[in-house]
Formats: C-alpha cells, sequence, structure tokens
C-alpha cells in the first residue's frame, strides 16, 4: 500500500509547507480521499485520561525526509492462519490498539477511535524506574485492511508505521508492521546504535504477538526483515534536537516533582 499522499504538503528545511508537484497535470479525484488525514500545519490534541499528552500539541509532522539518521524500513510479519480474515485483523487491531502494547507503555487514541487524522498520545518506557517519554502520533491513513501512523517534531523517529493484513496465495492471513524511520535527531541516533533498534524489534514483535494470541492463534511466530534503505545521516536536520521529546519529559517529570507539594497545597480546601 503506498501510505504517501501526493497531495500532501510536505516541510521544508525550516518546518515551512512546500507543495508537492505532480508528475504531469493536475491530480485526478482520488476514491480512497475519505482515507486519508487532511493537510494540518500544526498538531492539535486534548488532553486525555492515563497520558500526560505532552510534546504533541502545536508539532509538525515529520517523515523520513526531515529525520536525522539512518534511513531503515523494518517488517514484522506473522501468520494468522486461514480462519482470520484481513478485514477483522485490521478491526480488531484499530479496535483495541493500545491493548496489545508491551506493558509498561500508554498509547491513548482519539476520541472516536483511530480514524484519519486522529492525534493519539503516548507514553513510552525508556528504562526501569525512568521518566517515561511522552510524545504521539496521528493516523495519517486508514482503511479496512490497513492503517498508518506519522510522527511529530519530538518523537523518536521520524517517518511511518503501517500495520496491514492481507491474504496470502496459499489462502493465509499475514499480519504485519512495516516502520519506515530516520532517528529524528543525534541523541536518537546514539540511542538506537546503543540498543536501539534492538529493543524497538522487540516491541513489535511483542504487539504482533498479542494481536495474533488475541485472534486465536495458539503459538505465533513473528519474523522481522530489517534493511538500511540509505546509509547516511542528514547533517542539516541535527537542530532537530531541540524539539527532542525524550529531554522535554525528563525536564517536565523533574518540574512536576518540584511543584508537587505547591500543587498539593493550592488543592487543600480553605476553611
Amino acid at each position: 500500500m503506498n501510505t504517501q499522499r501526493p497531495d500532501l504538503k510536505a516541510a521544508d528545511d525550516k518546518g515551512a509547507a512546500v507543495e508537492s508537484t505532480p508528475a504531469a497535470g493536475a491530480l485526478a479525484p482520488r476514491s480512497d480521499h475519505q482515507n486519508w488525514a487532511a493537510n494540518v500545519q500544526r498538531l492539535s490534541v486534548e488532553k486525555r485520561d492515563g497520558v500526560r499528552g505532552t510534546n504533541v500539541a502545536g508539532r509538525r509532522l515529520t517523515g523520513p525526509i526531515q529525520g536525522f539518521g539512518k534511513m531503515w524500513q523494518k517488517t514484522y510479519v506473522t501468520s494468522l492462519g486461514q480462519d482470520v480474515t484481513p478485514e477483522r485483523a485490521i478491526s480488531e487491531w484499530r479496535a483495541h490498539f493500545a491493548d496489545f502494547w508491551p506493558k509498561g507503555n500508554r498509547f491513548a487514541g482519539g476520541l472516536a477511535g483511530l480514524n484519519p487524522g486522529d492525534v493519539a498520545l503516548i507514553d513510552m518506557s525508556l528504562a526501569p524506574g525512568a521518566p517515561r517519554l511522552s510524545t504521539g502520533v496521528m493516523v495519517l491513513y486508514a482503511d479496512e485492511q490497513s492503517f498508518t501512523f506519522m510522527t511529530p517534531q519530538g518523537h523518536m523517529f521520524a517517518g511511518w508505521i503501517t500495520f496491514s493484513a492481507e491474504r496470502t496465495a496459499t489462502g493465509t492471513t499475514n499480519l504485519q508492521a512495516q516502520v519506515l524511520l530516520r532517528a529524528n535527531d543525534p541523541i536518537y541516533e546514539l540511542a538506537l546504535i546503543f540498543g536501539g533498534h534492538r529493543k524497538e524489534s522487540k516491541f513489535w514483535e511483542q504487539t504482533l504477538t498479542a494481536v495474533a494470541r488475541h485472534l486465536g492463534v495458539a503459538g505465533p511466530v513473528v519474523e522481522a526483515n530489517v534493511v538500511c534503505v540509505d546509509s547516511s545521516r542528514q547533517w542539516r536536520h541535527w537542530t532537530n534536537v531541540w524539539h527532542n521529546a525524550a529531554i522535554r519529559s525528563l525536564f517536565q517529570s523533574g518540574a512536576r516533582m518540584v511543584t508537587a507539594p505547591f500543587r498539593r497545597l493550592r488543592a487543600k480546601p480553605h476553611g
């Protein structure tokens, strides 16, 4: 599935929107227009219970073009057998997406679910006992057999994550998560080099395993294929570190600890 909308505005090095240029003539009307998110300059989001919800509002979306590190395509696939249709697999995944995440991570979707244009909030566990990284994703595309997230400034990755299901030639259904990414800044790139890639692969393998078990697969096996698409680093984007959600989450957690006694005093009833 092509998840790069041809009429979606990209951003240049300074974050300004740039119109995509069609190859020839005006764009023909798209039959899947309703499956795509509307063009947005900056994300807006309402507060959700269970997640901190910081480092998302006001951020621009970022794809691999705006990222810093090497570009990777990571594909994780598991078989659901012949009894589960692609439509049912994706419907269940979208409806219960947060339930399938590894323990210690929090995902709060939009109030209406995971529909095109919805913004989900995320609290990611970086290490036991460490403050959670607070960020989010936007639903770029969704249909009966797939849905795609796009990441905002400050997220660990600049890229797309596509979740899909399809019938194979043998009649079985394959469930897949495919990530096309660059680390957003030099700090995230170092984190990937020193264990981040391994941790991310484990994350998606655990997620697909949980979805498969939910759909009745007794012993799901996840196959991973990781390819470095571009080994160069885009040093012109090193300034993305300004929006680094991990650093900001650390300071936000510290600030909450410092101000906690004052907030408790303010909350006490005054007689």
